[in-house]
């Protein structure tokens, strides 16, 4: 099966940055979607941004609230980052990596934590 270890999470000031990683392992077949999710204590995960198996050749999608501030990318097929920027107190949660590989069941990683002060 998939695994997915995420790293980058951390504690930050408003407007700081963090760049996060999310690297799988054990596809068969390599890695169709990548995205970032992210879920705070007491609500619903909800989706931040995603990005196609062709990497800076495909494309990506972005929730509303991060666009401008945060960017997805892929260097190979089985990791992606997220690069955050003008991070701001809403933005605390953990922030969780999924992938959808080919001819096997989509993965949710453990999780990083975000922290960011006012």
């Amino acid at each position: 099966q998939v695994q997915l270890v995420e790293s980058g999470g951390g504690l930050v000031q408003a407007g700081g940055s963090l760049r996060l990683s999310c690297k799988a392992s054990g596809s068969r077949f390599g890695i169709k979607d990548m995205a970032w999710y992210r879920q705070a204590p007491g609500k619903q995960r909800e989706f931040v941004a995603s990005i196609t198996s062709a990497g800076s050749a495909g494309s990506t999608k972005y929730a509303d609230f991060v666009k401008g501030r945060f960017s997805i990318s892929r260097d190979t097929e089985n990791a992606i980052y997220l690069e955050m920027n003008s991070l701001k107190p809403e933005d605390t949660a953990a922030y969780v990596c999924y992938a959808d590989p080919v001819l096997q069941n989509p993965r949710w990683g453990q999780g990083t934590q975000v922290t960011v002060s006012s």
